[in-house]
């Protein structure tokens, strides 16, 4: 069944999906003046959950409760593999832009979608390019539009919550916004970042609930990032 179903993603599931990338992509580029609406971003959700509707992928989602759609967070989350962004763009029901690596605005469709949608682009070890994606995120963070950010800064190797770096934290700082921890399960065993086929396992999501870190103190900084990192971890579990 292993060989059969990774025939099926080769055969028919990617020429669909890859399909399905393009209309999204040219449509999110043609409508880009409307990109925080809810009828574009209900496009880009249905382009991310085909993912796993095309591969039978069961998926279920918890906490949502935590989050009003009328205010702004800064959600950070495990990254497991390049599910997460399909799990996290398909159920996560706030208008939100990534907070991504400059090297993805390089990818044929997807990178000029993305820039069109408004996601910010930022330019790791590079300081002054840094401080002009916090400036970026000023601008559209706001009634309700969110960032999503993956603190670990790339994909874990081994299934595992790495180190999670400073820069979502700062950001949530700087804009006074409350952070969400987004727990990810089940998308290592999905699709590692070894491997190109994926496999058939359930995926889950969990949202938590926003931490206010308003008043948190410049040296109370390293104790909160691990106290975050603990409640994505906790939450996965």
């Amino acid at each position: 069944m292993k060989y059969i179903y990774r025939i099926y993603q080769y055969l028919i599931a990617l020429p669909i999906f890859a399909l399905i990338t393009i209309f999204t992509a040219i449509t999110t580029i043609i409508f880009q003046h409307w990109r925080n609406s809810w009828w574009l971003h209900g496009i880009q959700a249905f382009w991310s959950r085909s993912f796993f509707r095309l591969l039978f992928l069961p998926v279920s989602v918890t906490g949502l409760e935590n989050i009003d759609s009328h205010t702004s967070y800064v959600f950070v989350a495990n990254h497991q593999s390049m599910s997460d962004v399909f799990l996290i763009y398909g159920w996560l029901p706030v208008i939100f832009k990534w907070l991504m690596k400059a090297e993805l605005r390089k990818v044929p469709f997807v990178g000029t979608a993305c820039k069109a949608a408004g996601h910010i682009y930022v330019k790791r070890g590079n300081t002054a390019a840094a401080m002009q994606s916090l400036k970026a995120a000023e601008q559209v963070l706001h009634d309700g539009v969110c960032t999503v950010i993956f603190p670990e800064g790339t994909r874990t190797n081994d299934g595992q919550v790495g180190r999670f770096k400073r820069g979502a934290l700062q950001i949530a700082l700087d804009l006074k916004l409350p952070i969400v921890p987004i727990s990810l399960t089940g998308c290592y065993e999905v699709m590692n970042r070894h491997e190109f086929f994926a496999n058939y396992h359930p995926v889950h999501m969990h949202v938590g609930k926003p931490i206010d870190i308003s008043t948190l103190a410049d040296e109370d900084v390293p104790t909160a990032i691990e106290q975050l990192r603990e409640a994505v971890i906790n939450g996965m579990n």
